[in-house]
């Protein structure tokens, strides 16, 4: 299984962003999928969530009422809407897929490649 980000770039503060994320690979199903960021000296922290079926999602409070994650189960892709950007939303975003493989039976993270994202004051 493979994902592919995009959509990462330089805005200024209360521009928006869309990130994507597109999973591919043979003979798998999704559970969940997120965006995580990391900016520099700071820890990996998970900025919004996505169950697949359902649809339900979860955000870290700094974003909530801003970001909106979505996804299009026909083209396996989530989405990051991302509205009022600013500096502290400075970091690579990475995508992350917690996805069964029905060909070895085991369910495993996956990890996009990351995606830079950069807000000027």
């Amino acid at each position: 299984v493979q994902l592919v980000e995009s959509g990462g770039g330089l805005v200024q503060a209360g521009g928006s962003l869309r990130l994507s994320c597109a999973a591919s690979g043979s003979s798998f199903s999704i559970n969940t999928m997120g965006w995580y960021r990391q900016a520099p000296g700071k820890q990996r922290e998970l900025v919004a969530n996505i169950v697949w079926r359902g649809g339900s999602t979860n955000y870290a409070d700094s974003v909530k009422g801003r970001f909106t994650i979505s996804r299009d189960n026909a083209k396996i892709t989530m989405y990051l809407q991302m509205n009022s950007l600013n500096p502290e939303d400075t970091a690579v975003y990475y995508c992350n897929g917690r996805i069964y493989s029905n060909l070895y039976r085991n369910l495993n993270d996956y990890w996009g490649q990351g995606t830079q994202v950069t807000v000027s004051s």
